[in-house]
């Protein structure tokens, strides 16, 4: 069974940090690029960062750049989100997806349930 669990959420103040685990199982993590994406309600999801371990390939949307930095470790089978300098309008739900075609985190064929993330001013 494919499994991807999130955790390290929760309730950080402005200028905090936070590390997000996605901890994988049922496929082979050289297989897939990993994203990271979140949900804020009434807006569209949007990608966060991306990483494939097999060869290290990774991107960035341009307003987590500098600040967030996505890593793994395969023999935990885990991706990591590290955010740094976290503001208010990175509150949203984060979850972590698993995409396994040949482009970086494009179309994603199984999705973790998300952890809330909460930025206080």
């Amino acid at each position: 069974e494919v499994q991807l669990v999130e955790s390290g959420g929760g309730l950080v103040q402005a200028g905090g940090s936070l590390r997000l685990s996605c901890a994988t199982s049922g496929f082979n993590l050289d297989d897939y690029s990993i994203g990271w994406l979140r949900l804020v309600p009434g807006r569209e999801r949007e990608g966060v960062g991306c990483i494939r371990l097999s060869d290290g390939s990774f991107w960035y949307s341009d307003f987590v750049k500098g600040r967030f930095t996505v890593s793994g470790d395969k023999a935990k089978n885990t991706v990591y989100l590290e955010m740094n300098n976290l503001e208010p309008e990175d509150t949203a739900v984060y979850s972590c997806a698993a995409d396994g075609g040949n482009n970086l985190c494009e179309k994603y064929d199984y999705w973790g349930q998300g952890t809330q993330v909460t930025v206080s001013s």
